[in-house]
């Protein structure tokens, strides 16, 4: 049966490498959802090519597969995870930079582009591309795109559908159609690229996209200050955005967190704080180190008991990467369930709070980190390797984080996406009238509905 499919495929896609044997298709049933048991694929296809795209979706379509779009495989709502029969469609080799164009501050890249990759490009430039998702150095535009990512700096430059202007998109019939356009303003007829832009590669696969740049700010100030107890840092967050002012950065990790870090990478980090909070400034000239500054007053002010400000480059660099390695840190000691949950700022306290009274009643080990200066909170809980009793008190907390962040007026998602893991949450938060207008529009473009199946609806 696999092989009468893998040579369909074959042929179709011009000889592009397809796989059947399990084993070689082991690694490719995954993401980094690692707790979420993946399905059996029944093939494995690696696409070079837009063409290539269309060809495998078609012969999916025939056959009646489930396509699922993989890129870097860094999903952790099981957005990317292998369902029983598909196609998991690899869009890994589609990793070119296409063009950049410095005069319109405009890319053209393919979906399996690295974000770091796309940043080093672009600085030769003297550009930036600013959606930097903690795990840049290992995820893809594509993948961003389909969940709408957002990063470090969301706080002020917004998140992936702001710097999105157009897309090339394989339907699920295999009809190729392109979205958007090279302007920065247009409003002729519907805006297909925003109803693609974090719809998880259920309606269409992005084989190339149009992404807005910016020019590269000066070297940032940075600031981190340490609080003795989690809720001050989260108070420091609240005076931060009423002050009107508009870090490039803003980020908080908790001590447990500062000190796993501490324990794998020995960054001598302060491991007697109870909170640290990250903060830039990348305004222009003086507006700089007086924008830091009157950070560090707000901090003070909701309790921080020490302040570290540099100004050199290689400094601020070593700071971020403690924040960038939260989650990797937790990975290293078991099976981190990532949480994704965000608020409106001013509610940004009282999640905390919650997020501690959760693992507390649950005893579950959780360590709290993410992007305070939009609400945007990852609590992470470690579970040991093969402790069922632990996974389940986890999933139980993990839930009660969710029904505060939405009792709260928040999200069950900030940027991370639905995918499999959190599809049950969806209809509470949207109501159940959007949850039919997304079928509808799910059942118009993919009648059959093949691709990327169980994910969000």
């Amino acid at each position: 049966m696999g092989d009468g499919f893998a040579d369909q495929l074959g042929e179709a896609m011009g000889g592009a490498r397809v796989l059947t044997d399990p084993d070689l298709m082991e690694p490719y049933r995954h993401d980094r959802t690692t707790w979420v048991t993946p399905g059996h694929p029944r093939a494995v296809a690696f696409a070079e090519t837009t063409a290539q795209v269309s060809a495998a979706v078609k012969v999916a379509a025939a056959n009646g597969v489930p396509v699922v779009p993989r890129g870097a495989g860094s999903s952790l709502c099981a957005g990317s995870s292998a369902m029983d029969g598909s196609l998991i469609l690899s869009l890994e080799r589609m990793d070119r930079v296409l063009e950049i164009l410095p005069d319109d501050q405009q890319a053209v890249v393919e979906p399996g582009v690295l974000n770091a990759d796309l940043s080093v490009a672009t600085a030769e430039h003297g550009l930036f591309y600013p959606p930097d998702p903690a795990s840049k150095a290992f995820c893809s535009i594509g993948g961003n795109i389909a969940t709408n990512a957002g990063g470090l700096c969301c706080v002020k430059y917004g998140v992936t559908r702001d710097y999105v202007l157009g897309l090339e998109v394989v339907l699920a019939d295999g009809t190729v159609f392109e979205t958007g356009r090279r302007t920065i303003k247009g409003v002729a007829g519907l805006d297909l690229t925003q109803l693609l832009i974090g719809s998880e590669g259920t309606l269409g696969i992005v084989t190339r996209a149009r992404v807005r740049l910016r020019p590269a700010p000066e070297a940032a100030a940075t600031m981190a200050a340490f609080f003795g107890d989690l809720g001050a840092a989260g108070r420091a967050v609240a005076a931060i955005t009423r002050s009107g002012l508009t870090p490039s950065l803003l980020e908080i990790m908790d001590q447990r967190t500062v000190c796993l870090v501490d324990d794998w990478k020995r960054m001598g980090l302060d491991r007697d704080c109870a909170a640290m909070l990250l903060a830039q400034s990348d305004a222009p000239g003086a507006q700089r180190a007086e924008e830091i500054a009157r950070i560090g007053e707000l901090c003070e002010q909701a309790g921080a008991t020490y302040l570290a400000v540099t100004h050199d480059p290689d400094e601020a660099e070593a700071l971020l990467q403690a924040r960038r390695l939260a989650g990797p840190a937790i990975e290293q000691r078991g099976i981190a369930v990532w949480e994704d949950i965000g608020v409106p700022r001013s509610k940004l306290p009282e999640l905390i709070d919650a997020v501690q009274a959760a693992a507390a009643r649950r005893g579950a080990d959780v360590y709290v980190f993410g992007h305070a200066g939009d609400g945007n909170l990852h609590p992470t809980f470690l579970v040991p390797h093969g402790d069922d009793d632990a996974m389940a008190r986890t999933l139980e907390a993990f839930d009660d984080i969710i029904d505060v962040a939405l009792e709260l007026g928040g999200t069950c998602t900030g940027e991370h996406g639905v995918g499999r893991l959190k599809a049950r949450h969806l209809e509470r938060e949207v109501g159940p009238v959007a949850v039919g207008v997304m079928r509808s529009i799910k059942r118009a473009l993919d009648p059959q509905g093949i691709l990327n199946p169980g994910r969000w609806l």
